[in-house]
């Protein structure tokens, strides 16, 4: 494993705004991953935040976009959001570049573009503009050279602002409590992902579903991974989050968890997931050669063909993971036999997504 970077535990610094210390550096094919989930409560924003800490510590340059505007992102990294001068909504709202967004926090290798309140209103503002969808993938466009990885924490819903999020992404990590309710409209999503590829952004793949919150003592716990980890196939991760107190602790401090504390479970658990994560961005960076000699399908595993491939239109399997989920069975009770979910794809809940534009 890479090592973890020498000065992690030295006190926090910011920077003036659009003064990154990791700009000096280009990095071409910096991989833009957001982490979604309508549901809230998954872990989305601490998993956001401990991910990019662990990229970062890998000594891999990432920027960490918050996108909710609960702004809890910014705060788990020890910037308080109510006294930053320029956040995301000013990117969004076209009063200020992206750069000039850009806060160093206390840890190398690390930035982060802050969020705050007003990006409640944010959608709202957004309808009336041309090609709203595509607003935060240009703004991106200036900055994404000069990382390797770009982390944005979509809000819990499916809105404007996740759409952007989806938009602008090259992957999507989808985070999944073990627990029942926590499959429950994840056929949403991944119709939704869908709707992105075929109108927005062909190139948005799954890079993962993450299992989260995963206590082993529990039978109901294992049953529920079991059933992910058999519908999503090789679409899960092999790292797993557990339940870990230092995880929950960390950001009180304002500090992601491997500067909390290192050896804990939940920073080991983090670092594996970016380790795996840089594993399978090697195909990703295939991806700028020629069509005919890029090996596309390869790093997932699950089967994806080329578009180009045998002049036959590529799988798409986010289809059979929105019928598998509108299906899963999944116990109830520990004691219980297996149920049906009747959990079903309706698009008509999704604010601004039924028409998707096509610009």
């Amino acid at each position: 494993m890479t090592r973890i970077y020498s000065s992690l535990g030295h006190s926090a610094r910011r920077t003036v705004p659009g003064h990154s210390k990791i700009g000096h550096k280009e990095h071409p094919m910096g991989k833009v991953i957001a982490v979604a989930n309508q549901k809230g409560g998954v872990g989305k924003t601490t998993t956001s935040v401990n991910f990019a800490a662990s990229l970062a510590a890998s000594e891999r340059p990432t920027l960490l976009l918050d996108m909710d505007p609960q702004a809890n992102g910014t705060s788990g990294l020890g910037i308080d959001p109510r006294t930053v001068p320029l956040s995301v909504y000013e990117v969004l709202a076209g009063v200020a570049p992206i750069e000039q967004t850009i806060l160093q926090t206390e840890m190398p290798f690390l930035d982060v573009v802050p969020s705050h309140i007003n990006l409640v209103g944010a959608e709202i503002e957004m309808i009336g503009m041309h090609e709203r969808e595509q607003v935060l993938k240009r703004a991106l466009r200036i900055v994404r050279h000069r990382y390797d990885f770009v982390v944005i924490d979509c809000p819990p819903s499916l809105g404007l602002l996740t759409l952007n999020a989806l938009t602008a992404s090259d992957s999507v990590i989808i985070p999944v409590q073990a627990e029942y309710f926590a499959l429950e409209g994840l056929g949403q999503l991944l119709n939704t992902i869908k709707i992105v590829r075929q109108h927005l952004n062909p190139e948005l793949e799954i890079e993962g579903v993450l299992m989260t919150m995963f206590d082993p003592r529990l039978r109901l716990a294992s049953q529920v991974a079991s059933e992910v980890r058999r519908f999503f196939g090789d679409k899960v991760f092999s790292a797993v989050i557990h339940r870990n107190v230092r995880v929950a602790e960390a950001p009180s401090y304002g500090k992601p968890v491997i500067l909390y504390d290192v050896v804990s479970k939940g920073a080991r658990n983090y670092l594996a997931l970016a380790q795996e994560v840089i594993h399978n961005t090697s195909d990703f960076e295939v991806q700028s050669v020629p069509p005919e000699s890029s090996a596309k399908s390869d790093a997932l595993g699950d089967g994806l063909s080329s578009p180009s491939e045998a002049g036959s239109p590529p799988s798409e399997p986010e289809d059979t993971l929105v019928r598998a989920t509108s299906s899963v069975r999944v116990p109830s009770r520990v004691n219980e036999p297996a149920v049906e979910s009747d959990d079903h794809v309706n698009m008509s809940a999704s604010p601004g997504l039924s028409h998707p534009r096509t610009h």
